[in-house]
C-alpha cells in the first residue's frame, strides 16, 4: 500500500506541476487558460506540492491569496491524508 500511494503521489504531483506550467505558458501567450478550480481539484487530489513548486518556479499565481495561502494549507491536508491512508 505504501508503494502504491508513493507512486500515486509522485504521478499526481508531476501532472499538477505540468498543468500549472502549461497554464502559465498560456497566460503569457494570452490563450485559453486552465480554470482555477481545475488546479484546486488537482491540489486536493494530492498535487498541491507540484502546483506550489510550479507557482514559485514560474512566478504564476503567487499574488493570488487563494493560491499563496491555499496551496500550503492543502499540502498539509495532503500530508495528513497520506499519513492516515498509509497508517490504516
Amino acid at each position: 500500500m505504501i508503494k502504491v500511494m508513493g507512486i500515486y503521489y509522485i504521478v499526481i504531483n508531476l501532472f499538477a506541476f505540468v498543468v500549472t506550467c502549461v497554464d502559465k505558458r498560456k497566460a503569457v501567450k494570452n490563450k485559453w487558460r486552465i480554470r482555477e478550480r481545475t488546479l484546486f481539484m488537482f491540489a486536493f487530489l494530492g498535487g498541491a506540492l507540484g502546483i506550489y513548486i510550479a507557482m514559485h518556479l514560474t512566478h504564476h499565481k503567487t499574488k493570488h491569496f487563494a493560491f499563496s495561502v491555499g496551496m500550503p494549507l492543502i499540502i498539509v491536508v495532503n500530508i495528513i491524508a497520506l499519513w492516515w491512508i498509509v497508517a490504516s
